[in-house]
């Protein structure tokens, strides 16, 4: 296990967010009916989304759970950079599957971000980012606001990545 970074671990589970954070929210759907719940769940879980999306993972483990130690890194080439995360708590439930992950003292950033999969009485599967961050590094400061619109980008585009990964089955 490592050591988390920021001492409300968990708080994107049950909220609320908070204070003194950047926070984030992002809701798109991306499927309807059982069968593209079960295809959303696994996706994001075993970490497909994140892959389908252009990053790089690398992971203790190949589904999310409590514990797990992965890596996830982003850019092109000499430009890239990875976002150390430990993983706080991960559900596996009938119409509700995701996990959160915080970061740890490899992280540009603190705090935590969850992506969860949600089949509504409609059937309607919705994804949903909720995430709470900080600069911890002098590199995220210096980014100052440009850094949440890069976070609400990269939210979006792990919608359309999952939206892609649902419809190919």
């Amino acid at each position: 296990m490592t050591t988390l970074t920021y001492p409300e671990v968990g708080a994107t589970r049950h909220g609320p967010l908070p204070d003194g954070y950047h926070h984030l929210r992002h809701r798109a759907a991306v499927g309807r009916g059982r069968a593209d719940f079960a295809a959303a769940a696994a996706a994001v879980t075993e970490w497909r989304m994140h892959r389908a999306s252009g990053a790089r993972v690398r992971a203790s483990a190949a589904r999310a759970d409590a514990q797990v130690t992965v890596a996830v890194s982003l850019g092109v080439g000499p430009l890239r950079f990875t976002a150390h995360c430990e993983v706080v708590w991960a559900e596996y439930g009938e119409t509700r599957a995701g996990f959160a992950y915080g970061t740890t003292a490899r992280h540009p950033e603190r705090g935590e971000e969850c992506f969860v999969v949600e089949l509504a009485e409609d059937g309607t599967v919705w994804f949903t980012v909720i995430a709470f961050s900080r600069p911890a590094s002098w590199y995220a400061r210096l980014g100052g606001p440009l850094v949440p619109v890069l976070q609400r980008l990269y939210a979006r585009r792990l919608g359309d990545s999952l939206r892609e990964c649902v419809s190919a089955g």
